[in-house]
């Protein structure tokens, strides 16, 4: 999956925040969605631009990022 077809970021759009490619739908609101309860078809009808592809993208991409290390490392528990 080749995510840059897909995700871009603008510092004029969102300041600069990766969102689906000519939408104002970050990347941080489709993945608070997720945790928060939402399935991706809840979000495909509260969303009707985005579609499955898009969801794709999301998930490739954040792989990318984790295998760049571009996360925040968690703490070892107790």
């Amino acid at each position: 999956m080749e995510w840059k077809s897909y995700i871009v970021s603008d510092k004029e759009v969102l300041l600069g925040k990766p969102v689906i490619k000519d939408t104002r739908i970050s990347i941080e609101l489709i993945l608070e969605l997720l945790s928060t309860g939402w399935s991706e078809e809840m979000i495909y009808e509260s969303y009707p631009t985005l579609q499955p592809v898009h969801m794709k993208a999301v998930f490739s991409y954040l792989k990318e990022c984790m295998q760049h290390e571009l996360f925040f490392p968690l703490p070892k528990s107790a």
